[in-house]
């Protein structure tokens, strides 16, 4: 799999531990309070809701608080009104992050993200500096173990995915944003379950790393990802299989 498509899978595996400790369902209520805002509080005829009623299920969010989210999204209950923003900037060795941030204060929240890619041996930069390095696409990743590939390849092909791909353990499926809800539901009736479920922004390009580089890229990402207004953070690094599981441990 990619670089990025190895860290998603990383740091989905974190999140129970995370949300265990409350990290992940600051994130989450914001994500469904946003989603029900911009598209409803019905999941069924909003997908960005439906994602984000999937991932605070499996971070085990109490249904109760999920309604609450929901509901303050809707205006049937009073909340914050966050606004969505998208920072870009690179990280050591040349490597070009988008960072997508949901604030109620983007002067805090800026200065916030320009702190940590200093610290980590990066910069932020303009608006536009390496947006063009990626594309929007549905990505799913589960264990080979589940299903053989000539199998997972018809399917993923007749709900109108791109292309699957296998790598030791993994398989990583892409889709065009709009076919990523109908892929993901053949298969999850098929029985399947993912390491990894989302519409994100995947690199085009990627960008190898190794040593203290890839050491200072990895730590800039934890910290993002720990950072509570940001939402997704996207990188086009290329990191072995191995430094990124002895990092990441």
């Amino acid at each position: 799999m990619s670089g990025h498509s190895k860290w998603a899978t990383i740091k989905h595996k974190k999140a129970a531990v995370d949300a265990r400790r409350g990290k992940v369902f600051t994130k989450l209520i914001r994500e469904l309070t946003s989603a029900a805002r911009m598209g409803g509080g019905d999941p069924d005829s909003n997908p960005r809701l439906r994602t984000a009623v999937a991932a605070a299920k499996t971070a085990n969010m109490p249904s109760d608080t999920i309604q609450r989210a929901i509901k303050k999204g809707t205006g049937e209950l009073p909340g914050e009104v966050y606004e969505e923003i998208t920072y870009e900037g690179y990280g050591a060795g040349g490597v070009a992050i988008l960072v997508d941030v949901l604030t109620d204060n983007k002067n805090r929240t800026v200065a916030e993200i320009r702190h940590l890619f200093a610290k980590h041996g990066g910069n932020l930069g303009e608006t536009g500096c390496v947006a063009w390095m990626f594309a929007r696409k549905g990505l799913i990743t589960l264990n080979t173990n589940q299903i053989d590939e000539d199998t997972l390849l018809e399917l993923v092909l007749e709900a109108g995915g791109d292309d699957v791909k296998t790598e030791a353990d993994a398989y990583e499926i892409v889709t065009a944003p709009e076919a990523f809800e109908d892929v993901r539901s053949t298969l999850e009736q098929k029985g399947l379950t993912f390491d990894v479920a989302e519409v994100t922004m995947m690199p085009q390009n990627t960008v190898p790393v190794e040593g203290k580089q890839a050491e200072q890229v990895l730590r800039l990402m934890e910290a993002l990802d720990d950072q509570d207004d940001v939402r997704k953070a996207h990188a086009n690094f290329d990191i072995s299989d191995e430094v990124m599981a002895a990092l990441a441990s």
